[in-house]
């Protein structure tokens, strides 16, 4: 065996390790929503008291991720990463062993913790791993999970309930968990910080209660019937918070959600732009489903598998990202790959009920590889130009951000919806012509987030790219 060519490679095995531990934290954040009916009548109540779990779940992401930069530095990074799957595998066999609702969410909460340090130390792990030829290739991995999850776990929800118990969904998690702990001790270094810096409680309080207030107004918002004076009370509390944190985090010496990479125009970029781009694209899991089958008449299950197309984009375009960027850089694909992710938005728009079932799967497999190769461009640049001093509170700070901008998706989808049925002055459910009113406000969202990238300089990202301007 040859150990030299192993070592040059070792990068490929932590992402890949990563990406695993992603795929799981990610699916399992989707996979129950079509098992809700099942499991509540197990619990014996009903599927609305049960959403509670997964409100729970996200609740308990939004606070603890903004410490998990602080506790990697403080205990290692390989610690912290076992810990957090061992954790996450833990409260899944607790999920699937549950007999009633408040045990069940008990058990979601205590996944939360997990995922809440499983995704943001698993991309530092990768990043500190990582030269920055390789960055590219590493983040690929690492970020497919993050496409595929939302598309992939309903319909395999639904599978699992069908033909075995909602339980085998925590339970399938236990040997991807157990493979990750093992490879985790093998393959990660447990790089630590040298500094013992106090953790930053004041400013973890404020973030957390303004995620927090910001996540809970986004689920009022998914409902059927949004509750705008809630949800109007909750986002101008997380506000006030979060404005209370940023001018806390300006004045402490270690605050707990560092600032200082907004510095870097690449990774500012990332956070303002690719957050549009984010929310744009996490409308797609949620309005495409409902077209097709309030729309076109559509079966779930022929709904369910035309939105795996998607899936199949974000796949096909992983090989040739690389060569993508190195030809033309950073800059020049956000800004022409964007413009045609809004473009696939805008092509949603003409399809109808007697289009083609083929047609409405290349359309849609193109928009998966549009979405896919913007997705991994972002997350690329993100951390390209960051300094490695830095790159422990970038990475808290983008994680963050990341969970709250896709948990708008659905959000902003119910929102344009409603928008239209209020224009039209209609109610009740929504019509062919909202769908496309959604769509095209969705691709507008888009095209903003690739207009933000214009600023970007043309040798931005170079170094991990290749390419080489003009």
């Amino acid at each position: 065996m040859n150990f030299k060519k192993l070592e040059e490679h070792r990068y490929v095995l932590i992402a890949l390790l990563v990406a695993g531990a992603f795929f799981m934290e990610h699916l399992d954040a989707t996979v129950i929503a079509t098992a809700l009916p099942q499991m509540a009548q197990s619990f014996g109540t009903t599927a609305i008291a049960l959403s509670t779990g997964m409100s729970a779940y996200m609740l308990t992401l939004a606070v603890f991720i903004p410490m998990s930069g602080w506790i990697a530095d403080r205990f290692g990074a390989r610690t912290v990463f076992g810990l957090a799957i061992t954790i996450f595998t833990s409260a899944s066999i607790l999920c699937g062993l549950s007999n009633g609702i408040w045990g069940f969410t008990a058990a979601r909460i205590l996944q939360g913790i997990g995922g809440a340090m499983m995704v943001p130390v698993g991309r530092l792990v990768v990043l500190r791993n990582t030269d920055k030829k390789d960055l590219i290739n590493a983040i690929a991995y690492i970020t497919w999970p993050a496409l595929v999850a939302p598309i992939l776990g309903p319909p395999l929800g639904g599978f699992i309930t069908t033909y075995a118990s909602w339980r085998w969904i925590f339970f399938l998690n236990v040997p991807i968990g157990l493979l990750g702990i093992v490879l985790t001790a093998l393959l990660v270094p447990n790089h630590r910080s040298a500094d013992r810096n106090p953790l930053d409680g004041f400013g973890f309080v404020l973030s957390g209660l303004s995620c927090v207030s910001l996540m809970y107004g986004l689920d009022f918002m998914g409902q059927q019937q949004i509750a705008w004076a809630k949800v109007g009370v909750l986002w101008s509390f997380s506000i006030m918070c979060a404005v209370g944190a940023v001018l806390h985090a300006r004045r402490h010496p270690y605050p707990v959600i560092d600032l200082s990479a907004l510095r870097v125009p690449t990774f500012a970029a990332v956070i303002f732009g690719g957050s549009l781009f984010r929310m744009a694209i996490g409308t797609a899991p949620f309005l495409l489903p409902m077209m097709f089958q309030i729309g076109f008449g559509m079966s779930a299950f022929t709904s369910g598998l035309l939105v795996l197309a998607l899936f199949a984009g974000n796949l096909g375009m992983k090989t040739v990202t690389t060569p993508v960027l190195r030809r033309f850089g950073f800059r020049n694909v956000l800004i022409v790959n964007g413009v045609l992710v809004a473009a696939s938005f805008l092509a949603y728009n003409f399809l109808t009920a007697t289009s083609p079932k083929l047609l409405i799967a290349v359309v849609l497999f193109c928009g998966g590889l549009f979405r896919s190769m913007q997705f991994t461009s972002l997350a690329t640049i993100a951390f390209a130009e960051v300094p490695q001093p830095l790159m422990s509170g970038a990475n808290s700070l983008m994680s963050m951000v990341m969970q709250l901008t896709l948990g708008m998706g659905v959000a902003i989808g119910a929102v344009l919806l409603h928008a239209s049925l209020w224009l039209r002055g209609a109610g009740g459910t929504p019509e062919l012509w909202d769908f496309r009113i959604a769509f095209f406000g969705a691709g507008a969202i888009a095209l903003a987030g690739a207009v933000r990238a214009y600023w970007l300089p043309r040798e931005a990202g170079a170094e991990v790219s290749g390419h080489k301007p003009a």
